[in-house]
C-alpha cells in the first residue's frame, strides 16, 4: 500500500509548498500537483495522471477535498475513478477516509454524491432562470421567421413547387418539407 499526493493551488500567486510539505509529511511517496484555476487543463491533465497511475491498494491523500477539484461532481467523479481502481481516498483534515469501514464513513461519501446532485441541480435551475429572464432559450436560430413559414405553406398549398420555395427562401429543401409536411 502506498500513498499518493494530490495538491492543487486554484491561482499563479498561491503557494503550494504548505500543502506539498503535509503530503510529504503523511508519507506520500509521489505527489502530482496543479498550478492554475480548476478549469485549466493542466489541473485536469495532473488529475487524469494520478488516477492513472494509482494501482490496487494505494491511497490518495489530500489535504482538504476541495483540492480534488473545484466542483463537488468533479471531486465525487475523481473519488468514483480513483476507487474503481481498488484505491481510496483519505483526506488529512479527516473529513473523508474511504479506505475506513464505518458508518460515518460511508455517510459522508453517500452525502457528497447528495451534495453533488443538489449543486447540479442548482447550476441547471440557474442556467434555465437566465434563458426565461433573457428569452434565449438555446439552440440555434429558426431559418426562417413564423412569417415565412406560413408563406411557404400557402406557396406548397397553392401548387408551388417544394424545390421553388427552397430555392426562392435560400434554405433546403429539407427545410421547406419539414414547414409544409410536418411529422
Amino acid at each position: 500500500m502506498s500513498f499518493i499526493g494530490f495538491a492543487r493551488v486554484s491561482t499563479q500567486d498561491q503557494n503550494l509548498d504548505a500543502q506539498l510539505d503535509a503530503l510529504t509529511e503523511a508519507g506520500c511517496i509521489r505527489v502530482f500537483y496543479g498550478k492554475q484555476s480548476g478549469k485549466s487543463d493542466d489541473n485536469k491533465q495532473k488529475l487524469v495522471e494520478l488516477i492513472d497511475y494509482v494501482r490496487d491498494g494505494d491511497t490518495v491523500v489530500v489535504t482538504k477535498l476541495d483540492r480534488l477539484g473545484r466542483s463537488l461532481n468533479i471531486i465525487l467523479d475523481a473519488i468514483t475513478r480513483i476507487q474503481a481502481k481498488g484505491a481510496e481516498v483519505k483526506t488529512l483534515d479527516g473529513q473523508v477516509d474511504t479506505s475506513a469501514d464505518d458508518a460515518m464513513r460511508k455517510a459522508m461519501t453517500q452525502l457528497l454524491g447528495v451534495f453533488a446532485e443538489l449543486e447540479h441541480s442548482i447550476i441547471v435551475d440557474r442556467l434555465q432562470s437566465g434563458r426565461e429572464r433573457t428569452g434565449k432559450k438555446g439552440g440555434r436560430t429558426p431559418l426562417l421567421s413564423d412569417s415565412q413559414k406560413q408563406d411557404a405553406k400557402l406557396r406548397f398549398k397553392n401548387g408551388d413547387s417544394i424545390s421553388g420555395i427552397a430555392k426562392d427562401m435560400n434554405v433546403s429543401r429539407a427545410t421547406i418539407m419539414r414547414v409544409v409536411k410536418p411529422a
